[in-house]
């Protein structure tokens, strides 16, 4: 049997219509190594295996095989090691659960799926940490000194935004990221301690922006309470670069972009703009030809 693109189900539109069924189609999560395609015979829910993952060990094509209310672990965690994967906090419902976007076929092994992720400084460069990340199936927060910056970065992928601005910023998060990636073109106000304590035991604090000026100051004392590690990174390899591109077409990330056709008189406003942060979120030059002839 042929596994049809789109799936058919019964369904109501809102808990208030709950009574009133109609049909619908709906596109599937893409298949993964782990997944498994069943011909529904009856609910809840048994049917026959149709199609099987190549990283699937237990169930094989053609066999009748059941679905409980549980469909995800994270196999990671204390609890999915000891066979308490009922109590995973990363679980997912069978039903009623928002799958998450994960399942990328190439991803850089210093972040997996699952992980909490940290990007400071919501501009150029950060704008495609939240969307990289997010592809990457990170759990994603945006960290700017304000909040103006919040809706642009949830509809980013970003679970949301700290500010760092508010008074006691920092104490819902402390030692709960796994990476922390700062952007940010400026180092006026930073307390570093105070972003090194968002990080779990062992996480990693990524410096990738270049501000001017004489830079942070670091202490030995920072890193002790959670064993954190601080560094930084070049430019990508090809073969990044190419798993860059890859990733970016299977997961259609879209950069937040404006398009500028090239003229003096455009490079300069360009330019005042960047200085005053007044872009959302990379400047396109586009219409060379009409600047330098075909």
């Amino acid at each position: 049997m042929a596994i049809p693109d789109k799936f058919t189900g019964f369904q109501v539109n809102s808990s208030e219509t709950w009574t009133e069924f109609h049909k619908n189609e709906f596109d599937p999560k893409p298949f993964g190594d782990y997944d498994v395609d069943i011909k529904i015979e009856c609910c809840e829910i048994v049917g026959t295996a149709l199609r099987v993952g190549p990283k699937v060990t237990l169930i094989k094509p053609g066999q009748r095989v059941g679905v409980g209310a549980q469909s995800y672990s994270c196999l990671d965690c204390r609890q999915c090691k000891n066979e308490n994967e009922t109590y995973c906090k990363k679980q997912l419902d069978t039903y009623g659960a928002k799958w998450p976007d994960t399942g990328i076929p190439a991803r850089p092994q210093r972040l997996r799926p699952r992980q909490k992720v940290g990007i400071v400084g919501i501009g150029g460069l950060g704008h495609f940490g939240v969307l990289f990340a997010k592809a990457l199936g990170a759990e994603v927060w945006a960290i700017s000194r304000t909040r103006a910056k919040e809706e642009d970065a949830k509809k980013m992928g970003a679970t949301g935004l700290i500010a760092t601005n508010e008074e006691g910023w920092s104490e819902p998060h402390s030692m709960t990221f796994d990476l922390i990636v700062n952007t940010a073109n400026s180092f006026d106000g930073f307390q570093l301690s105070e972003y090194l304590s968002l990080l779990d035991v062992h996480g990693k604090w990524v410096s990738v922006g270049l501000p001017g000026g004489d830079g942070i100051t670091i202490k030995n004392q920072d890193f002790l309470p959670n064993g954190c590690f601080i560094g930084s990174s070049h430019l990508g390899s090809r073969r990044e670069m190419l798993e860059m591109l890859q990733l970016a077409a299977d997961q259609k990330i879209k950069t937040w972009l404006e398009e500028v056709p090239i003229s003096a008189d455009n490079l300069k406003s360009s330019l005042l703009r960047l200085e005053h942060h007044d872009i959302k979120y990379r400047f396109c030059l586009t219409n060379y030809e009409d600047a330098f002839g075909k």
